[in-house]
């Protein structure tokens, strides 16, 4: 052999090897980014038992139901607890008086078995008279007055004829069961005052959801939950959900961290590729005080820097700081027009209507 064909034996060569180390950087470029310093993270998969209806295949739509059914794991039952709810602001209520005190344990005989009307939640509370306030009805103990409510509106819309009808006859069938009397407001001036409400509701409902996106290389699902848990959020109780928890325990999430359940559950999730995220924030469901969409956009701009991502309106036009920057002014002008209304953002009240 020729020290020619040497010499183009051995640049052959080298540019075999070139190409074959070439494929195998840019495969291993492609590859989505993984957790790193221990194994794949599968978020809902430690212990927390599945709630989510939702079907386990094709991409989850963003849903603001997650805000009532998300909490943080340690804390599920803290933000829902049993007490008196109803109140003449979102309400229609009637009293009921029976003609002796009763038992709470008779109220409970007499409870209708379904809470709702329609599409409104209804109620039946108590006068305990120790505690000067209205409460569920308990066992153990004597009632000399009652109340029940039904909802006049919630995203369901205003509540109408039919489900106050229903309404007064759930109602009128609880006061023969425990021999009390009850008086009816008029029908037409309280569905009146729920269409009101109703209308103030739909033009002050304030639901949000961004999305960042890979500008680079894909995430693999326990990329996408350990650099969300660096950034503040905590593991939900569904599979591609996680949680941004509020400083007061007892609140529910202030956001909502959202990727393709799918991936979630994923056999091994290191071959899932996901190139998006949600992130869901429902104005009425967390405190002002608490600066929700402050905190939200701190964590937002984190994930979208340290993971390579592009913060995006659903139609994946990219948010800038000015866009942002008037995002949160407008919020501040829909928390005084919610306290003006005595429907504060992230009250009980709020939570009710805005459900």
């Amino acid at each position: 052999m020729t020290n020619l064909q040497i010499g183009l034996a051995a640049i052959g060569g080298a540019v075999v090897l070139a190409v074959l180390l070439y494929n195998r950087w840019s495969t291993q470029r492609n590859l989505p980014l993984r957790s790193q310093g221990g194994p794949e993270l599968e978020p809902g998969l430690d212990g927390v038992p599945f709630h989510d209806p939702l079907p386990q295949q094709g991409r989850v739509e963003p849903s603001m139901d997650d805000f009532e059914t998300l909490v943080p794991q340690g804390q599920a039952g803290t933000s829902l607890v049993a007490r008196s709810q109803l109140d003449p602001l979102i309400d229609v209520l009637v009293t009921l008086v029976p003609d002796h005190p009763v038992a709470g344990e008779a109220v409970l005989a007499a409870m209708p078995r379904s809470r709702r009307i329609g599409s409104k939640p209804f109620a039946v509370e108590a006068y305990h008279s120790d505690s000067a306030s209205w409460e569920l009805p308990r066992p153990g103990r004597q009632y000399q007055s009652l109340q029940a409510g039904v909802q006049l509106a919630n995203r369901a819309g205003a509540l109408n004829e039919i489900e106050f009808s229903e309404f007064v006859n759930k109602t009128q069938l609880l006061a023969d069961q425990l021999a009390a009397h009850v008086d009816f407001p008029d029908m037409m001036a309280e569905v009146a005052r729920a269409r009101e409400l109703d209308q103030f509701a739909s033009e002050h409902d304030a639901q949000m959801s961004f999305k960042i996106r890979a500008t680079r290389a894909a995430w693999s699902p326990g990329y996408i939950v350990q650099q969300a848990e660096r950034a503040g959020f905590l593991p939900g109780a569904i599979p591609g959900r996680m949680v941004l928890p509020a400083q007061d325990t007892a609140s529910g999430p202030l956001a909502v961290l959202q990727f393709e359940i799918r991936a979630a559950l994923a056999e091994d999730p290191n071959q899932s590729a996901l190139l998006e995220f949600d992130l869901l924030f429902d104005v009425s469901k967390s405190l002002r005080s608490e600066n929700p969409y402050a905190r939200l956009r701190e964590a937002a701009q984190t994930l979208e820097t340290v993971m390579e991502g592009r913060l995006t309106d659903e139609r994946g036009v990219p948010l800038d700081a000015q866009v942002l920057d008037q995002v949160g002014t407008e919020l501040e002008a829909l928390y005084d027009q919610l306290d003006s209304r005595d429907l504060a953002a992230g009250s009980l009240l709020a939570r009710r209507l805005f459900s």
